[in-house]
């Protein structure tokens, strides 16, 4: 949430000795301060709770509640955890943990039960007598969780008995109360319906919440996880148990790729109350993946054990190919990129007081950390390298390799400013550009074919909208390094367009457009381009992707008209939805086969206009699974390819060849 505070100016005192500035205020006085008591404030602004409303603060509901089964897994009290969607649209968490506490909390003379549940910032993981190490830090999880839920019923299992409590959004409905004997079971049931007066959709993604499973059951080895979905009929039911745990992850990630040495290096330290594990292994690709966790929380964002890592790779990589000749003492050392070139690392940290950024967690700030996993990952990797030289040649000879690129990548980059500077435009001719200069205003239609381009730049809306069209074979970046990247006449112009420059010299300050739209057939042909586009942007410019600013235009695919009245579908659902609305018999439906079929008008009313468009966002919140779709969509590797293409090919209906 922004909240903006307006500046008033000066007034002087009345007579009184009293400022008149009271009236200047617009009524803000001492009675306009609200104090939101309870959970009111996180039903209030849940965004700030939860980060947003739509699937991605939806799907935050069930991080919170499964993390802390995670955190009971961790302490060593639970060993099985169990994740349901309900036919009715509930979710369902259960452990085999130690069971919340019941009883009377002394500080509030309330049930603990209840206290964790209704209050914030109330928990087991403040003092360090309840967890030594966790991912939930601020105490404010379930009970975030009960406020913006329709409904919650919390049942504890220990000492002998269930105990049990429901709530409805975020207020017990009765008091806690035993519901009878445990008969040997212990840990905490969780169940909870998100309220739809919250949220923009209530429907749980079972792959999005398998995958984050799948990740949770690699960093804690030996923990069993499972999932159901009874939505689906029969269930759709996946289970997740790795005794490998970060060496099993990594070479999941690596599973389509060609390694260049089989057996991830794996470290495994403890720094004081810190425990540092981290497995890595290079492959054949051009691409870096770095995936980086803190109590089990998923640092998107980095932080200080990232930090640390690289500096270590970097330097222990240096030191070792110097002391075994490979690179002499006349020539520069290699840089981090290079290192990083074809990296796949997983990096976990387990600490006792996390620092994050936010509720949301994106980011660890302890800065202890970075020292301690440096100095781990250092010692591992020199030992590794010592006892395994011919892999380590192996990795020094491709950091080489993507040394001499950058070099020419460098020269290439120079040329096309150069070349910018000569022709006495930075802006690529093809590109009409909008007027407005604040690019916050300001959108950029990438468009496939130059007829579909002329449509776009006579519809569109020249003050905010700038128009670059595309056409012929795009370059496949995830087959080629960024010196053939920026050598490409298909690529350079967008580089040039964005203004952002690329690799080392990338700035998302210098962005020149924050809505960068992809504009595309709703054919074959057009899902390629899109595809070649989106592997650009994901692997070279990943900060856009990001940050929010790539999005899919969705043009239409069918017209359907009276003469008198005009409506547009995007798919063959919608047009049968219209044609039965409009209960019409004289309608012509025209497919569109391109963009290029339509005049301006026409582009502008379904597809440019703010209004009346449909926009995809793009974004990757899960950057394991993204990285593998690429990887096995545009890879050197065809049998992944065949393998997706035939187990995806039963769900096309219809296929536009």
């Amino acid at each position: 949430m922004t909240e903006t505070l307006r500046r008033t100016s000066e007034v002087p005192a009345d007579g009184n000795g009293r400022s008149r500035a009271r009236a200047a205020a617009g009524g803000y006085t001492a009675e306009s301060i609200q104090v939101l008591e309870g959970l009111e404030a996180v039903r209030r602004r849940p965004g700030m709770y939860i980060g947003s409303t739509d699937g991605r603060g939806l799907h935050h509901l069930v991080w919170e509640v499964v993390d802390n089964s995670i955190d009971e897994a961790m302490a060593g009290h639970a060993t099985r955890i169990e994740v349901r969607i309900q036919s009715d649209g509930s979710l369902l968490n259960r452990d085999d943990g130690r069971g919340v506490p019941v009883g009377r909390q002394k500080q509030t003379g309330r049930d603990a039960l209840e206290v964790v549940h209704t209050v914030l910032h109330a928990g087991g993981k403040f003092g360090g007598g309840g967890y030594k190490v966790s991912g939930g830090l601020h105490g404010v999880g379930v009970s975030v969780v009960n406020a913006l839920s329709e409904w919650l019923r919390v049942e504890s299992a220990r000492d002998g008995k269930v105990w049990g409590q429901d709530y409805a959004r975020g207020a017990p409905t009765g008091p806690v109360r035993a519901l009878g004997p445990s008969n040997g079971r212990h840990g905490t049931t969780t169940v909870f319906k998100p309220d739809p007066e919250v949220f923009e959709t209530l429907d749980f993604g079972f792959d999005t919440i398998a995958q984050r499973l799948r990740e949770s059951a690699y960093l804690n080895k030996g923990i069993w996880i499972s999932l159901a979905d009874e939505r689906a009929q029969p269930a759709r039911e996946r289970s997740f148990y790795f005794e490998g745990g970060l060496v099993s992850f990594v070479r999941h990630l690596n599973k389509d790729k060609d390694a260049l040495h089989p057996r991830p290096i794996y470290i495994e330290r403890r720094e004081g109350p810190t425990a540092i594990e981290v497995a890595l292994q290079y492959n054949d690709s051009f691409s870096e993946t770095v995936l980086a966790f803190a109590n089990n929380i998923n640092t998107v964002d980095g932080g200080t054990h990232v930090t640390g890592f690289r500096a270590a790779l970097t330097t222990s990589l240096n030191d070792w190919a110097r002391r075994q000749g490979i690179i002499k003492d006349s020539s520069g050392n290699l840089s981090g990129d290079d290192v990083r070139e074809g990296l796949t690392a997983v990096i976990s940290v387990k600490l006792v007081e996390p620092q994050f950024e936010g509720q949301t967690k994106a980011k660890l700030g302890n800065a202890e950390v970075k020292g301690q996993v440096q100095g781990a990952v250092a010692e591992g990797i020199a030992q590794y390298l010592d006892e395994n030289p011919g892999d380590g040649r192996r990795i020094i000879e491709k950091s080489l390799t993507a040394a001499r690129a950058r070099e020419a990548a460098r020269k290439a980059r120079d040329l096309v400013i150069r070349k910018s500077a000569l022709e006495g435009s930075a802006l690529p001719g093809k590109l009409a550009d909008c007027q407005e200069r604040d690019p916050e205003r300001s959108e950029l239609y990438i468009v496939e074919g130059d007829s579909a381009g002329g449509s776009a730049k006579q519809g569109r809306d020249r003050r905010s909208q700038a128009i670059l069209p595309m056409f012929g074979k795009m370059l496949n970046v995830e087959k080629a390094r960024l010196d053939k990247v920026l050598s490409s006449e298909k690529i350079r112009p967008l580089i040039i367009a964005l203004g952002t420059g690329i690799g080392e010299t990338f700035d998302l300050a210098k962005l020149r457009y924050h809505k960068v739209i992809l504009l595309a057939d709703a054919d074959v042909d057009g899902a390629h381009i899109r595809t070649l586009l989106m592997t650009f942007f994901y692997r070279n410019m990943p900060d856009i992707v990001d940050n929010g600013h790539l999005y899919i235009a969705q043009p239409p695919l069918f017209r359907i008209s009276t003469g008198k009245v005009t409506h547009y579908a995007r798919d063959e659902r919608e047009r049968d939805r219209i044609v039965k609305e409009m209960k019409v018999k004289n309608l012509t439906v025209q497919r569109f086969k391109g963009l290029g079929e339509m005049n301006a008008e026409q582009l502008w009313e379904t597809t440019m206009n703010p209004q009346t468009r449909t926009l995809l966002q793009v974004n990757t919140d899960n950057a394991a699974e993204a990285d593998h779709m690429f990887t096995t969509l545009m890879g050197e590797k065809v049998a992944p390819r065949k393998d997706f293409i035939k187990a995806e090919a039963r769900k096309v209906q219809n296929l536009d060849v």
